[in-house]
């Protein structure tokens, strides 16, 4: 059987390394989003980063999300 679970994608630039998050930049809204995800130490101010997350972003400011699955990449 297929795994049928739907993520939604954000491109994004680092702008901020903390130890469980990352402040990024999203390349196409230019838009500043915080990302939980226990991976942050792997990445560095300025690194481009693809994330996997469920969709679902609170409306706090900025807003937040959480990774499922996060990997550098180029926007």
């Amino acid at each position: 059987m297929e795994n049928t679970t739907v993520t939604t994608v954000l491109c994004a630039k680092v702008l901020c390394v903390q130890c469980s998050s990352l402040l990024v930049c999203d390349c196409s809204s230019q838009q500043k989003v915080l990302v939980h995800t226990d991976q942050a130490h792997c990445f560095s101010c300025g690194d481009y980063v693809r994330i996997e997350y469920s969709g679902a972003m609170t409306m706090s400011i900025p807003p937040q999300i959480s990774a499922i699955r996060i990997s550098r990449t180029c926007c």
